[in-house]
């Protein structure tokens, strides 16, 4: 349903920095609804856990195509375009890292 997770890296710092937290639904009929802006934490093979933008939407294979903030990000630019079964889930909530 729901689930936390920690930002560990600074693929789309300044939005989101590491340390900070964010919530994603997992909920399928939540997560079939991805639009271009919205950010999802999906898995990739090599990397492991990733989030990113979703910058635009490729119906003809049902996939979408990320990037991170920066154009030096390891996104779709580099890894191609990301199937809709390897998305976790869509962030609903970003919960800033605390500064002292």
């Amino acid at each position: 349903m729901f689930r936390l997770l920690k930002v560990t890296g600074d693929s789309l710092s300044p939005l989101y920095k590491e340390g900070d937290f964010v919530v994603i639904t997992t909920l399928p009929f939540l997560s079939r609804r991805i639009r271009p802006g919205d950010i999802i934490v999906f898995q990739h093979g090599l990397y492991g856990t990733l989030i990113k933008i979703v910058d635009r939407i490729l119906p003809e294979g049902d996939e979408v195509y990320v990037i991170g903030a920066s154009e030096n990000s390891l996104d779709s630019r580099r890894l191609g375009p990301i199937s809709r079964q390897a998305i976790k889930g869509k962030v609903i909530w970003h919960i800033v890292k605390p500064t002292y």
